[in-house]
C-alpha cells in the first residue's frame, strides 16, 4: 500500500510540474498519468503541501485544477479539459461550456462531457444537434444513452431516413434487417416499396409479418402510372426466353449469332457481409431487337460447363456481333471471378460500352435512358435475390429491360447529337472509336509485357483501326 501511495504522490508532483510549466509534456500524456495512477485531488493537495516551501501558494487542489482547466478551455483543448473534469468529478461547468464545444465542432468532447454530466445535459446536447441539423449525431446520442422515450420523433425520423436511403439504393434486405421488429418502421418500409412500385416486395412483407389494413396490392399496382418508368412493351420486345437447359441454350446461341447488335447485362445476388467474397453471377441477359434471352448461368454451368463455355465463346468472341454493355468491363470481371474455369469470359470481341460514349453520365443506365429515350428505368429490383428460382415476373422484366434498353439507346445514339462549343451548336456522337476487344494473355508465353505483379498485361485493341472490320461497322 505504501508503494502505491508513493507512486500516486510522484504522479501528482509530475502533474504539478506540468501545470506550472517547469515540465513540458503532451496533454494526452498528462491525462494518461492521472488515469493510470488514479491520482485524486487529495494526492495533489499532499504534493502541493510538500512543495509549498518551493513556491506554491496556499490554495486547494481543486482551485488549481479548475484554473488549469480554464486555461485549457481558453486554448480550445476541450477533450483534455473534459477528461480532467471527469477524472476529478468537477461538475460546475454549465451549458455555456457545451455550446463552446459545439461552436468549435468538438463533438466528441461535447458528448463525453454531456455523458459525464448526465441526462439533462444529454437532452440539451440532442436538441442542439437537431437545431444544427446534425441528425446522425443526435440519433447516436439518443441510441447510446437510451433517450428514445425523450425523443421518439427524432429517433423515428432518423431511422426512416436511413430506410429511405437503403430503399433508394435497392438494398431492401438490409433495410428489412434494420427494422428490429419495429412495426411502425416496418409499415414505413412497406410504404416505400409501394411508392417505388415494388409490388412483390409489398406482398412479401405483408405476408411475412401478417400486416393487415394495407390497400389491396393489385389495386395499388393498377393505380401507379405506368409512364413513370420505361416498360418492356415500349421497346417492342415480343418474347423473353428463360434458358436453363442445353437445347434451349444451343437454340439461343444460333439465334444470337445471326444478330448484328445485341445488348448484354448480368445480375447477381448482393453480398452485404464485409470481407466476404461476392456471390456468383446468377444470370446473363442477351437482347436483340425484339427478343431477350435470360441465361441461368448457375444451372447451365452445373449441368454442362463445356457446352456453356462453347456457346458463350461463340457469342462474346464473335467479330460479327456488336455487343452493347453498360460498364460491362465490371460485369466481365465478375463473370471471370464466378466462373474462372471458363475461357469465354477471358476474351471479348466487338464490345461497345455505352457508358464510355457519354462523357458525363448521370444516374447510371436509368439516367441515360431518360436522357436518350425520355423515360428512365425502375431500379428498385437491382439488389434483389437473383439466386432464387423461379425468378418473379418482375425480376424477369427488370433483367430483360436492362439488356433491351441498350439496343434501343444504341439505335438512337447513331443519329443523336449533343451540344458543342461551335457555332452550329450540336455534333454527332462518335461511338465507333469506343468499340474494343480484350484478349487475356495471362497464359501466353509470347507476351513480354508485364504488370507490376509479374502478370502479363492484357492487350487492348481498338477495333475501329482495323480495316478488316470497318465494313462490318458500316453495316450496323
Amino acid at each position: 500500500m505504501n508503494g502505491i501511495y508513493k507512486a500516486k504522490l510522484l504522479a501528482a508532483k509530475l502533474f504539478l510540474a506540468i501545470v506550472d510549466g517547469t515540465l513540458h509534456h503532451e496533454e494526452r500524456v498528462l491525462v494518461k498519468i492521472l488515469e493510470v495512477f488514479d491520482v485524486s485531488l487529495s494526492n495533489i493537495e499532499k504534493a502541493m503541501y510538500e512543495a509549498d516551501e518551493k513556491g506554491h501558494t496556499c490554495q486547494t487542489a481543486k482551485v488549481l485544477v479548475e484554473q488549469y482547466i480554464s486555461r485549457l478551455v481558453d486554448s480550445q483543448s476541450y477533450m483534455t479539459a473534459v477528461s480532467l473534469l471527469e477524472h476529478f468529478s468537477i461538475r460546475e461547468s454549465g451549458e455555456s461550456f457545451l455550446l463552446k464545444m459545439l461552436e468549435s465542432k468538438e463533438y466528441r468532447a461535447a458528448e463525453k462531457w454531456a455523458t459525464f454530466m448526465g441526462r439533462p445535459i444529454l437532452c440539451t446536447l440532442v436538441r442542439e444537434y437537431v437545431n444544427r441539423k446534425l441528425q446522425k449525431h443526435a440519433f447516436d446520442v439518443i441510441r447510446q444513452n437510451n433517450l428514445r422515450e425523450e425523443f421518439p420523433e427524432i429517433y423515428r425520423q432518423y431511422k426512416e431516413s436511413k430506410l429511405k436511403k437503403l430503399a433508394e439504393k435497392g438494398c431492401w434486405d438490409v433495410a428489412e434487417a434494420r427494422i428490429y421488429d419495429d412495426r411502425q418502421l416496418l409499415e414505413y418500409l412497406v410504404y416505400l416499396a409501394m411508392e417505388a412500385g415494388y409490388m412483390e416486395k409489398v406482398e412479401e412483407l405483408c405476408e411475412r409479418y401478417s400486416l393487415e389494413g394495407f390497400i389491396n396490392v393489385k389495386e395499388l399496382e393498377e393505380s401507379i402510372p405506368t409512364h413513370r418508368y420505361l416498360q418492356l412493351d415500349e421497346l417492342s420486345i415480343k418474347e423473353v426466353v428463360w434458358v436453363d437447359e442445353m437445347n434451349s441454350l444451343l437454340d439461343a446461341t444460333c439465334d444470337i449469332e445471326e444478330c448484328k447488335v445485341v445488348g448484354v447485362d448480368c445480375e447477381w445476388k448482393p453480398n452485404y457481409e464485409k470481407g466476404s467474397p461476392p456471390n456468383k453471377v446468377s444470370i446473363m441477359q442477351i437482347a436483340s431487337d425484339n427478343k431477350v434471352y435470360i441465361l441461368d448461368l448457375i444451372k447451365l454451368y452445373g449441368d454442362s460447363p463445356n457446352v456453356l463455355d462453347d456457346c458463350l465463346t461463340r457469342i462474346l468472341h464473335s467479330p460479327r456481333v456488336l455487343k452493347l454493355g453498360y460498364n460491362f468491363q465490371c460485369d466481365v470481371k465478375q463473370l471471370a471471378l464466378s466462373y474462372g474455369q471458363l475461357q469465354c469470359f477471358k476474351h471479348y470481341d466487338m464490345l461497345l460500352d455505352i457508358q464510355n460514349v457519354f462523357k458525363e453520365p448521370r444516374g447510371g443506365l436509368s439516367g441515360l435512358a431518360k436522357k436518350i429515350l425520355g423515360t428512365g428505368l425502375n431500379k428498385t429490383r437491382r439488389n434483389s435475390n437473383w439466386e432464387q428460382r423461379p425468378l418473379t415476373q418482375f425480376q424477369l422484366e427488370y433483367a430483360a429491360l436492362d439488356a433491351a434498353v441498350l439496343v434501343h439507346i444504341f439505335r438512337h445514339v447513331r443519329g443523336y447529337t449533343q451540344p458543342t462549343g461551335d457555332q452550329d451548336g450540336h455534333s454527332k456522337i462518335e461511338w465507333k472509336s469506343h468499340i474494343a476487344s480484350h484478349i487475356d494473355n495471362s497464359n501466353s508465353k509470347i507476351s513480354k509485357k508485364k504488370l507490376k505483379g509479374g502478370m502479363p498485361r492484357p492487350k487492348l485493341i481498338k477495333l475501329h483501326k482495323a480495316s478488316r472490320l470497318r465494313s462490318l461497322l458500316n453495316k450496323l
